[in-house]
């Protein structure tokens, strides 16, 4: 494919060539994935369903939109280096970063796998509303500005706004968007996120003047997801010019193509068509659209091929052989301690009554109190430890606890930090955790031992603290808001996660410190330093509305 590519910074040139219409109408094939976060078990059975839907299908773009990162014991080992060789076996024309590839950005060493990953990389970075430009580590990869010169070649692994491709004979336009919810379920740190309906307006623009007339938008912004923060649908009414949609991040398992005909009003608009390929590598998207001579959409039609259904390619097994190898034995290594009782993960989606994300749980109790015992060996004046429940995320079960059990609850390989904060702020703090309850929110905080917190779910959002006692000296006070406290929590959390902008602002000031220790391996640590382990929920949160 010949490629006409843009530099991140500069938008795509305009006025290199002239508009043409085609005569004759013209069907594009597009092959897609999303959101495998680090199911790379699933790339033999993906090139083989690849391969003989390109036999069925003819020729096509192959398109992933983002959340390569987090989930599974192979992203946990290698940092997405084993899934960028698939990608690259597979041939991709393009890649959106989902909000799951800055998990690992740290505040002192940036996005280092990230930026390895696109290193690897033989397709090419999208990211119109993303700006990689103040982050060192990815200096090397900005895109170039556009070139005309025929002989161009797109460089691999670098980044763009948007590319051109040829395609069956027509120059087609993809440009990509990531979600700006990155900011608080991640951790993006110098990469910034702009408003993804400038971006995707500048971007038609920048296109329809060269003379392009059919555009992809490559988008990990989900297709439903909060309005907020924007999402694929809203994106299809309100901006004119945007032909297909390629989505990711809501993890939505799209039958066949959605199509969108009428903007937020109501009013007919040039039909725009969005595809999604639900999750893990389960399906591969296929979706065939058909333009007219003057580039609207006329016709469109797809489906998802289960991958299950196919053979895995021979060569990719064997690829993945020595990648599994490892990892299994990772995951069967024996920690050293024993479960007496098996902890839950409670979700209200699952039908439970209970939640990690509204309710104290024994294992969030146990995940807590691990981070204190870490954080005392570094400062024994700690008060208490604090949890994210969005971090927490699976169950473990009854037994000799493994390396991949601890892993799989806590994926993000998120490090310890220890927060100087005054009592207000701590008190907001947790305002913010309880601002949803009793409903779910992966801002509720799961505490350690020796902390007390009564709150009442029936008053307004920032005055739902009854009390908050923390132990000091061996006994419970109050927390002052006058005081200074030092806390512990994951630097995710510490750096404003989850909505918590208390804690981001104390960040910002310069009273946060990370002191190594990564999730997981502090939680392993405090399991065998206990060795049998019996933990409970034992009132360490109380909603008095529940209680009254």
């Amino acid at each position: 494919m010949r490629f006409i590519s843009h530099g991140i910074a500069l938008g795509i040139a305009t006025g290199l060539f002239s508009a043409t219409a085609y005569a004759a109408p013209y069907t594009l094939t597009i092959f897609h994935t999303n959101d495998l976060h680090g199911r790379t078990d699933s790339y033999p059975q993906l090139i083989t369903a690849l391969a003989e839907a390109r036999e069925r299908f003819g020729d096509g773009l192959l398109l992933d939109a983002g959340d390569i990162f987090s989930g599974t014991l192979y992203f946990t080992e290698y940092q997405g280096q084993d899934a960028v060789e698939f990608m690259n076996l597979m041939g991709y024309d393009a890649f959106v970063p989902g909000n799951h590839e800055f998990d690992l950005g740290d505040p002192e060493e940036g996005h280092q796998a990230l930026a390895a990953l696109f290193t690897a990389a033989d397709f090419p970075i999208l990211g119109a509303n993303l700006d990689f430009s103040t982050s060192p580590e990815f200096a090397d990869l900005l895109g170039d500005s556009i070139s005309a010169e025929p002989e161009h070649k797109l460089k691999p692994g670098h980044l763009y706004d948007g590319i051109v491709v040829e395609q069956g004979g027509e120059r087609i336009g993809i440009f990509g968007l990531s979600t700006q919810g990155s900011e608080t379920v991640s951790s993006p740190g110098n990469v910034t996120l702009g408003d993804y309906r400038a971006a995707a307006e500048a971007m038609v623009e920048a296109f329809e003047a060269q003379g392009v007339n059919k555009i992809v938008a490559l988008t990990h912004l989900g297709f439903d997801s909060d309005p907020s923060l924007g999402n694929d649908l809203l994106l299809a009414q309100h901006v004119e010019g945007v032909d297909v949609i390629i989505g990711g991040h809501s993890h939505t398992r799209l039958e066949s193509p959605i199509t969108v005909d009428e903007n937020d009003l109501g009013e007919p608009k040039a039909p725009t068509v969005i595809g999604q390929a639900n999750e893990y590598g389960k399906y591969l998207g296929v979706m065939q659209v058909t333009f007219d001579g003057e580039g609207v959409v006329q016709d469109a039609s797809g489906e998802l091929l289960t991958t299950d259904d196919f053979e895995p390619d021979a060569q990719a097994l064997e690829m993945l052989e020595p990648y599994t190898a490892r990892i299994e034995a990772v995951r069967d290594t024996q920690v050293g301690a024993h479960l007496n009782t098996q902890l839950p993960n409670p979700r209200h989606g699952n039908g439970d009554e209970q939640s990690v994300r509204a309710n104290e749980t024994a294992l969030g109790n146990l995940i807590a109190d691990g981070q204190l015992a870490a954080a005392r060996r570094v400062n024994p004046e700690t008060v208490l430890a604090i949890q994210n429940s969005g971090g927490i995320r699976e169950p473990i079960a009854q037994g000799d606890v493994s390396v991949g059990e601890l892993v799989a609850v806590q994926p993000f390989g998120n490090r310890l930090a220890l927060v100087s904060v005054t009592g207000a702020e701590l008190l907001e703090t947790f305002e913010i955790g309880l601002a949803n309850t009793p409903d779910e929110s992966g801002g509720f905080l799961q505490v350690s031992e020796g902390t007390e917190l009564v709150y009442d779910s029936r008053q307004p959002v920032g005055e739902r603290v009854v009390s908050l006692k923390v132990t000091q000296n061996g006994t419970l006070q109050s927390v002052d808001p006058e005081s200074t406290y030092t806390i512990a929590t994951n630097h995710f959390t510490a750096a404003g996660g989850d909505s918590h902008t208390a804690l981001e602002a104390a960040y910002e000031n310069g009273r946060s410190t990370i002191v190594g220790n990564t999730d997981w391996e502090m939680l392993r640590d405090h399991m065998v330093s206990l060795g049998d382990v019996d933990y409970q929920v034992e009132g360490r949160i109380v909603d008095r509305s529940l209680h009254h």
